[in-house]
């Protein structure tokens, strides 16, 4: 039988291939997500999952700002593998939707498929301004960014602690948005 247990930052155990909602803590995944780096590591200053998220969440209304926040959640638990990478790895996606059904489950998001893609679009959209900002400059299409234009203002990183402290304040105030229903 394979089993694929993680152990935490705070020490607690998550069973990958058999998440549940009580598994998931909001400081774990700040922690994680703040640590790993977008792009494999591959952007010129360290970027953080943590910060790329506060980027996302910020772009969507506030209806789908939490949604937002937590779209790459399950990556604190599994890593942020470079998607050229995660296309031809299907048992990793099916246990990225695992703890991603977990994630939506604790913080109590309903989304619709609209809903759904309304998120891909703001990803999208930041990732063409990460792109245009944080990449080396290759010359090299992208065909998944074909027709999305980056955002105008440039990104300047922020520090893990920056992320930590920007992703927790935009979890208070859209957890508490979340749970009286706006």
């Amino acid at each position: 039988m394979t089993t694929a247990i993680i152990e935490t930052v705070t020490g607690r155990l998550v069973d990958l291939l058999h998440p549940s909602p009580a598994d998931i803590e909001i400081h774990e995944i700040v922690h994680h997500l703040a640590h790993i780096c977008r792009f494999g590591g591959a952007c010129r200053p360290f970027y953080s999952v943590a910060e790329h998220s506060v980027r996302v969440a910020r772009i969507l209304p506030a209806r789908l700002q939490l949604a937002g926040l937590l779209h790459d959640a399950a990556e604190a638990y599994v890593g942020d593998v470079v998607t050229p990478l995660k296309r031809v790895l299907p048992s990793y996606q099916y246990t990225e939707g695992l703890l991603a059904a977990a994630i939506e489950l604790r913080f109590r998001l309903q989304l619709s498929e609209e809903d759904r893609a309304e998120i891909r679009r703001a990803d999208l959209v930041l990732l063409a301004t990460e792109r245009r900002d944080l990449m080396p400059q290759s010359g090299v299409e992208w065909p998944i960014l074909a027709g999305v234009a980056p955002l105008p203002e440039r990104i300047k990183p922020m520090s893990i602690e920056e992320a930590v402290a920007s992703f927790c304040g935009m979890f208070e105030a859209t957890a508490q948005l979340n749970l009286i229903g706006a």
